[in-house]
């Protein structure tokens, strides 16, 4: 389906998403989501400068090669990150190690994490202590790689390398694949919080399709799941507002106008039981009145 325009046409391939399940899934999934990126360009909608995802665990997943200082050795030495080889179907068939991308200087010039060409040490990671040395911090030689189980004390600045380096500012401000799939076409991502579901419109969307799918007969057979599948996609309610799943375009104001209310309840002071009650009762409102808090002592909910 890569390469064709968006449409309402609700289609799915069953098959190679039981398949993809099976095998590098993370890897997969995020690649999906970057690549429908182009398409949302293609269809004219590049004004639109913010794109919205769930916090989930492929939504932030970073490239094999980005800067990370988990396991890197504080000395010079010939290491690498491994990363896994994928057939066409995204399976994984071996691991092979490559360098760690560069990091940048706060003038924004790029700071190479392995020795130049013509160097004694060609090709060898340099280590931590020569990276943070590099930064501008004080020598670090007689500071530890990294603390017992990284457990490491708050109130100790320098304790261990690996914490200085974890907290420099281009190592903090890593960006996922899907940032920088997004950034790189002019989108800024946001992450939708975690836990509360009543601020995250896509995941009401799903919740209402789930709902649905239980009302359908239960079955195993994939053709009855492709089917019942499609069939609740159907079933959501067709209204303006537009979220992308693979090649599938689902429809979300009603959900997103119910995340605006909370958002306003939660604004004006409004606990967890007061929002959801208020929502119930300006249920085809964005906002909330001012009067809401009157209205909550009438209602004994104060």
């Amino acid at each position: 389906m890569a390469g064709e325009a968006l449409t309402s046409n609700r289609t799915w391939n069953a098959s190679a998403g039981l398949k993809q399940n099976k095998t590098n899934w993370l890897l997969v999934l995020s690649s999906h989501i970057a690549n429908k990126i182009p398409l949302l360009v293609k269809n004219g909608e590049s004004s639109v400068s913010r794109r919205m995802f769930d916090n989930a665990i492929t939504h932030l997943k970073h490239a094999d090669d980005a800067l990370s200082a988990r396991k890197m050795p504080k000395r010079p030495k010939n290491w690498g990150v491994e990363m896994d080889v994928v057939d066409e179907n995204g399976k994984p068939i071996k691991k092979v190690k490559v360098r760690m991308c560069d990091a940048t200087f706060a003038d924004g010039s790029p700071q190479s994490l392995y020795y130049p060409e013509g160097h004694e040490l060609a090709g060898v990671f340099t280590g931590m202590a020569v990276i943070l040395h590099e930064r501008g911090r004080a020598d670090v030689s007689k500071v530890r790689a990294e603390c017992p189980k990284f457990q490491c004390k708050k109130s100790i600045n320098r304790c261990c390398c690996r914490s200085i380096l974890y907290n420099e500012p281009y190592f903090v401000n890593v960006g996922s694949l899907l940032e920088i799939a997004c950034e790189a076409r002019g989108f800024r991502v946001i992450f939708f919080p975690k836990i509360h579901c009543e601020l995250n419109f896509i995941e009401q969307c799903w919740g209402y399709s789930k709902r649905v799918y239980r009302e359908l007969p239960v079955s195993s057979k994939e053709a009855d799941f492709e089917r019942n599948f499609l069939a609740v996609l159907e079933s959501i309610p067709l209204f303006v507002g537009k979220y992308i799943f693979g090649s599938i375009l689902l429809n979300i104001d009603p959900f997103d106008t119910r995340s605006l209310r909370f958002m306003d309840a939660y604004h004006k002071g409004l606990n967890g039981k007061q929002a959801a009650w208020a929502s119930k009762q300006y249920r085809d409102h964005g906002v909330l009145p001012d009067t809401i808090m009157a209205e909550l002592e009438t209602a004994k909910l104060t």
